[in-house]
């Protein structure tokens, strides 16, 4: 049998009893010809593996390089040198992938820019900064099934070809088969669609939300964690054409439940990570903490990032309305001074700077902000008894902003409609998402984490490109 290898991590935690084993892995140094790192991803440590001189011969030594794949069989014993408990003398060594060192792209000894790996996305993952990014974005997306497993909602997978628009925001990619250089017309010149795949316009979704409102019409709870697209041309570090969301749909839920739900749920996915992917969190908190020492002093974070983590899962999110947050950014020096790039009044939506404001300066923690203006809120929010806001509800991260988006759902079926119509929302299209309002209609609430947004805040990257394994923005769509 080929594979009998123990992975580095766990041989790392193993005691030596001169016990054989098999490490496979890639070379990340070899040095006096005798001591070979090797990692292979469980762990951003590596193991040494020890070999007496005079046992490879020349050829064997000159192909192993940085990157090269070796497997080698030998005995576990205490480690000699500082930095590990063990290491693995050799009794044999097999190159089964060679790397020429010298047109290798990922030098590992100069540490390269963040911005030179997105360029070789496909290597980036062999670095320690994405090896440690990556490994808590596995563990994120775990501890989100886990949650939601736990508490017994329902995972639905909601279509990512869609004919609908959730958000009415109209950034959509289009889905189509019809030819570019000549579709299809009606008379007065509009494509037509029904020659093409499915008969009708179609686009990537924007949300799995109204499909998952009917389903939490049937399993009181359910979530969907899955691809959205955003044909939005925002060339910042907190966009993504392509991203994922985590949204659940509960029945039997008003606004104050949906809050505590929301709390909840990030507290658990953090609690979830510091437990278990303690290293690599120790890793990126010195990797910030390096990263910080460039930046000016009041650029710089007031925590550390595990500090940051555990002061968030051990306090209460501040919980504050849209007025009330309005009236303290109107009330705060930055605008005072003149400092806020957007304006501030009742009615606006609230922009990165002013929700970071209230987060990071004013706060010092995060926030849940409730009661949005109906004007700058979707259709299917349920409208407050002021007849001027929604029951809408914002949480605000430090470092990032708005991390989560929800609402108390309109289940009135008067009230939707009315507002459809005065959005201009046709009904006629969307006739099943009605229904769930005329047969048997329930109060019922949801929200939507954008999971990206999440691993950032976690991992304390500053670049969402950072965080997803192929980054799809404006004019790229490499790898």
């Amino acid at each position: 049998m080929f594979n009998k290898r123990v992975k580095v991590k766990d041989l790392l935690a193993s005691e030596p009893t001169g016990q054989e084993v098999t490490v496979m892995g890639w070379v990340r140094g070899f040095r006096n010809n005798q001591f070979i790192a090797v990692n292979d991803g469980s762990t951003n440590n590596n193991i040494q593996v020890v070999v007496e001189l005079g046992m490879l011969d020349e050829e064997t030594q000159k192909r192993i390089t940085q990157s090269a794949s070796i497997k080698a069989v030998g005995t576990l014993i205490a480690s000699q040198g500082k930095g590990q408990k063990v290491e693995v003398k050799a009794t044999s060594i097999e190159i089964l992938g060679d790397c020429d060192a010298e047109k290798y792209p990922l030098q590992l000894k100069n540490r390269p820019s963040l911005e030179y790996l997105r360029e070789i996305a496909h290597l980036r993952f062999r670095t320690n900064t994405f090896g440690a990014v990556f490994r808590v974005r596995h563990a994120l997306a775990f501890a989100v099934h886990k949650f939601f497993n736990e508490k017994g909602f329902v995972y639905m997978h909601t279509p990512i070809v869609t004919a609908s628009d959730a958000e009415g925001a109209g950034e959509m990619f289009r889905v189509t088969t019809l030819p570019f250089d000549n579709p299809p017309r009606n008379e007065d010149g509009t494509i037509n669609f029904k020659e093409d795949f499915f008969g009708r316009s179609t686009n990537l979704t924007v949300s799995g939300q109204l499909e998952g409102e009917l389903a939490a019409t049937a399993f009181s709870e359910i979530y969907t964690f899955g691809p959205t697209f955003r044909a939005e041309n925002s060339n910042t570090a907190r966009h993504l054409a392509e991203f994922w969301m985590i949204e659940p749909e509960m029945a039997f839920y008003d606004i104050e439940d949906n809050q505590n739900l929301a709390e909840e749920f990030i507290k658990y996915l953090i609690r979830h990570v510091m437990e278990h992917n303690r290293e690599d969190l120790e890793f990126l908190t010195q990797r910030l903490a390096e990263e910080e020492k460039q930046l000016p002093q009041d650029k710089r974070s007031e925590m550390g990032l595990i500090e940051k983590l555990e002061f968030v899962i051990n306090n209460d999110f501040e919980r504050i309305t849209y007025t009330e947050a309005i009236d303290i950014l109107l009330q705060s020096p930055a605008y005072k001074k003149k400092k806020f790039q957007y304006e501030v009044k009742w009615g606006i939506d609230m922009q990165s700077e002013h929700e970071r404001y209230l987060v990071e300066k004013h706060f010092k923690k995060p926030v849940i902000v409730t009661g949005y203006p109906k004007e700058i809120k979707a259709f299917y929010m349920r409208q407050n008894d002021d007849g001027k806001t929604v029951a809408a509800m914002d949480i605000l991260a430090p470092g990032i902003g708005e991390i989560v988006g929800g609402s108390q759902r309109e289940e009135r079926l008067d009230k939707l409609t009315q507002r459809m119509e005065e959005m201009h929302i046709p009904a006629e299209e969307l006739w099943w998402y009605l229904d769930t309002r005329r047969y048997g209609t329930v109060p019922h609430a949801g929200f939507g984490l954008g999971f990206e947004r999440m691993v950032l805040f976690v991992t304390g990257m500053t670049n969402i490109r950072d965080v997803i394994a192929f980054p799809r923005t404006p004019k790229n769509a490499e790898f």
